[in-house]
């Protein structure tokens, strides 16, 4: 947009010399024409420089342009002084020189209007400088006030720094003391576990021992019994047998061969016994003493029953206990037998 305009500015000035010339190479009846062109140029141009800068820089850049102008129209009119002829040559010199004096003023303005600008651009740059002077003092004071917030927060985050470290440190000392308590109460606890099970052993060692003491004592004195028991019944048994007539050794040896070939209750083995013409005394001394299981001739007893008939469970009872055997032992041999 610059460009733009500062293109049209260019074009207003160029119009501007150029029909300000052509009001006076031109014919009168087209002077004012070219004067009234040249001056909406200068307008134009003036207009220009004002969107262009501020008020005074406009100003001062129309000046500078009416110099360029009142410089160029020097320029020309001297020279047409001198290509015209003679009768227009004061004329030339008359507009030549009223160009010299337009430049002159305008030089003199501009002077003043530097002279101006170079003040006011001292007092703006004295300003500036103030203002920096009072940017950068605010900018330190902010900086210093930032600085001991700064501080201030990384003391705040060192105390708290500080003081997590203590607490993390006082837990550390609170655990490992804990820890070392338990430590201290499980080895205590272990001791007298061990301790406790040491006196447990000791106790159970003591115990087997004087039980096994006491079965040591136990099996002696059974021993001591057993051969005190053996002793009697052999005195008894030579006491008996030095009272034993020959007719109960007879019963004894009748029994034994019986036995030896038929499957006898008690009872029964008695009165068979007494059909050989024993007494019912030496019958019941033979049958006595002889060595019989009458458990086990009851289960032969009812094996030669079944062999030769057969029986319920109930009935084969009922005839083993005809026989003379025990409920007991009935009961056990037809069980025996599957029934």
């Amino acid at each position: 947009m610059d460009a733009f305009l500062l293109i049209l500015m260019s074009l207003a000035l160029a119009g501007t010399i150029v029909f300000f010339v052509f009001a006076f190479v031109k014919e009168k009846n087209h002077r004012r024409g070219n004067f009234l062109k040249a001056g909406g140029c200068l307008y134009a141009c003036f207009v220009l420089t004002m969107i262009l800068g501020s008020e005074d820089g406009a100003f001062l850049t129309f000046l500078l342009i009416l110099m360029v102008t009142a410089l160029a129209g020097i320029v020309v009119f001297f020279i047409l002084a001198f290509v015209k002829g003679k009768g227009y040559r004061l004329r030339n010199f008359l507009i030549s020189g009223g160009c010299f004096l337009a430049l002159l003023v305008s030089a003199l303005i501009v002077g003043a209007m530097s002279e101006d600008a170079t003040v006011m651009e001292d007092a703006e740059a004295n300003a500036s400088v103030e203002e920096q002077e009072a940017e950068e003092m605010a900018k330190q004071e902010e900086e210093d006030k930032e600085h001991e917030t700064r501080e201030q927060v990384e003391k705040e985050q060192e105390a708290k720094e500080q003081a997590q470290k203590e607490e993390e440190e006082r837990e550390a000392r609170e655990q490992a003391q804990k820890e070392q308590e338990e430590r201290e109460a499980k080895e205590q606890a272990q001791k007298e576990q061990e301790e406790r099970e040491a006196k447990e052993k000791a106790q159970k060692e003591q115990e087997a021992k004087e039980a096994e003491e006491q079965k040591k004592k136990e099996e002696e004195r059974k021993a001591k019994e057993e051969e005190e028991r053996k002793a009697k019944e052999e005195a008894e048994r030579k006491a008996k047998e030095d009272s034993v007539t020959v007719s109960q050794k007879q019963a004894v040896a009748m029994a034994e061969h019986y036995i030896n070939f038929m499957a006898f209750s008690k009872s029964g083995l008695i009165d068979q016994l007494e059909f050989e013409g024993f007494s019912t005394e030496d019958a019941t001394y033979g049958v006595e003493n002889i060595s019989v299981d009458w458990q086990e001739q009851a289960v032969i007893k009812a094996q030669e029953y079944l062999d030769f008939m057969a029986f319920s469970r109930q009935g084969l009872i009922d005839q083993l206990v005809f026989e003379g055997f025990s409920k007991e032992h009935a009961a056990y041999a037809a069980s025996q037998m599957g029934l």
